[in-house]
């Protein structure tokens, strides 16, 4: 089954080259979008089973062995690739949904589908990667893609943040590719199987400064402390689609790659209680920031930095317990903060911006907006019994053992955190759900049908939802339709449906996680017992076939 390997590659790249020549065709790119991403979520499940019963997945792309560009599918990829699949595919329909809400002036489709795609198989690449030069193409086409994402509509502060966020991730890549050059002329070889026994070989301090140039590329593409500061300038500002994935993947690919490097090139390196502090800061300042922020995107850009820092306190305590929580906590990081900022965007369309002060009563006049806020909401501050809370519980537990001054400091650092994003969201909450409406906001839209694909929606004033009409492309509806519903606060307003969807898939996603946590910590604990061990990555790349064979 190794042929199933590439294909989380393969896919999106074939499908952004098909959307591309479809680009006077939207509805066809739409379709052959959704058709690729399917078939990848469905292609990363396959391999999250089989890397689960069978073990890790390996293939030399070409038949050049361990010389060429070799793909590993093990636990740890197979559950980011099937955990990234999911959210892409929810975003992907959220925008379509957008695009057609908003006439699709934010989001132009001809260029969206084929950078999404694009975007897509630099993540998926990323992930499966098995040797470092591989990685970095991943993240490259990563660069390339999110940078025309993050400019779409071409407004000045998106070409601003844009080109902030342009130059921060060339001084990454610039950083990353010099200390290729260094572990290649130091070892003969990027391949990561090869690596292992080759760095460990290597001269101390030379190891060191290898590790810490590979942990300062990763570290600013993660975006941990201090090397955070272009992430709140940068992601509020694009459409909320390319927020929510950026927010719920880009990082996390800076996260799998220390993890990857850590625990596979470095283990029990000289820097784990570097990285323990980092952790602690990076968790402390960036709820700070977060508790500070009067815009709803804004405080979400800066809780997403302060959760990377549980991420990096499971990888420095270099403890299977301590991997463990980590890798289930990102899976549960990526689907909870990519809902938040899919339900920042429901915000901004219902209440015409994100700004607290601007907003106001959004409980009473969307009841299930309310809900889709504060399901993900209180997970992101783990309140019991949610994933979030679970895999807070296991990194607490697994510095507890490790013991010492600097591990109980997390332990304080991490609960301090948890109490103070709690009370970010309790504040978002409170003003934009629970307060009087403000008068500024916008009234109720018109009952005019909102033409999603062959299919008109219309607001129903009860429950907010939009109620799908069978009806043709030039379809209107008839005298018999629901009555528009008037613009007095206590009128539930409707969303696309197409909007709201795709948001509580997500949702129920994250409530998913919680439902089977004893499952996925099983995986990620075995999946942290194979990268302690290592022995099992080694010899699943040592035995594809050589050159010629």
């Amino acid at each position: 089954m190794t042929f199933l390997v590439p294909l989380p590659v393969v896919i999106p790249l074939l499908g952004a080259a098909i959307t591309l020549l479809l680009s006077r065709r939207p509805r066809a790119q739409r379709t052959v979008s959704l058709t690729a991403l399917s078939a990848t979520l469905l292609v990363s499940l396959a391999l999250l089973v089989l890397s689960t019963q069978d073990g890790a997945l390996a293939v030399a792309v070409g038949g050049w062995g361990p010389l060429g560009i070799v793909l590993v599918a093990d636990q740890l990829a197979a559950l980011m690739l099937t955990v990234s699949s999911a959210v892409t595919l929810c975003v992907l329909v959220y925008s379509i949904g957008q695009g057609m809400a908003d006439g699709a002036e934010d989001t132009p489709l001809s260029v969206y589908h084929p950078t999404y795609l694009i975007l897509t198989a630099g993540v998926t690449n990323a992930f499966l990667s098995g040797d470092l030069f591989n990685l970095y193409v991943g993240f490259e086409i990563l660069l390339v893609a999110s940078y025309v994402l993050l400019t779409l509509g071409s407004t000045e502060n998106r070409i601003r943040a844009g080109t902030t966020y342009v130059v921060v991730s060339l001084l990454s890549s610039l950083i990353f590719l010099t200390a290729l050059g260094l572990v290649y002329a130091a070892t003969g070889t990027l391949n990561m199987a090869q690596l292992v026994d080759r760095l460990d070989a290597l001269p101390d301090n030379l190891r060191l400064v290898l590790q810490g140039m590979l942990l300062l590329a990763f570290g600013i593409k993660a975006a941990v402390f201090p090397l955070s500061s272009w992430l709140p300038d940068s992601y509020p500002t694009a459409p909320a689609p390319v927020t929510a994935v950026f927010a719920g993947l880009l990082t996390k690919v800076g996260v799998y790659a220390i993890i990857r490097t850590e625990t596979l090139l470095f283990p029990g390196g000289r820097v784990a209680d570097l990285l323990l502090v980092v952790a602690f800061f990076t968790m402390v300042v960036g709820i700070l920031g977060a508790v500070a922020q009067s815009d709803i995107k804004r405080l979400l850009s800066f809780t997403l930095i302060s959760h990377i820092g549980y991420l990096l306190l499971g990888i420095g305590l270099s403890t299977t317990a301590g991997l463990s929580a980590s890798i289930f906590y990102t899976a549960h990081h990526i689907v909870v903060q990519t809902t938040l900022f899919l339900v920042a965007g429901l915000i901004e369309l219902r209440g015409g911006s994100t700004a607290l002060d601007r907003l106001g009563g959004l409980g009473r006049l969307s009841p299930l907006l309310g809900v889709l806020f504060l399901v993900p909401a209180l997970n992101l501050a783990g309140i019991p019994p949610f994933s979030g809370f679970l895999g807070k519980v296991g990194l607490f537990q697994a510095a507890a053992g490790v013991g010492g001054w600097l591990a109980w400091a997390l332990v304080a650092g991490g609960a301090v955190t948890s109490l103070l994003t709690l009370y970010a969201i309790a504040r978002v909450w409170n003003l934009a759900f629970w307060r009087v409406p403000n008068p500024a906001m916008p009234g109720v839209p018109p009952a005019d049908p909102v033409l999603l694909g062959s299919v008109a929606a219309v607001s129903v004033p009860v429950t907010g939802a939009m109620v799908p009409v069978s009806a043709g492309d030039d379809a209107t509806l008839s005298s018999e339709s629901p009555p528009a519903p008037d613009s007095s606060p206590d009128v539930v307003t409707g969303l696309p449906a197409m909007m709201v969807a795709p948001t509580i898939a997500l949702v129920a996603l994250g409530v998913a996680l919680t439902v089977a946590a004893g499952p996925l910590f099983g995986i990620a604990e075995s999946s942290a017992e194979d990268l302690i061990g290592r022995d099992a990555y080694v010899r699943t790349v040592a035995e594809l076939p050589e050159v010629g064979q």
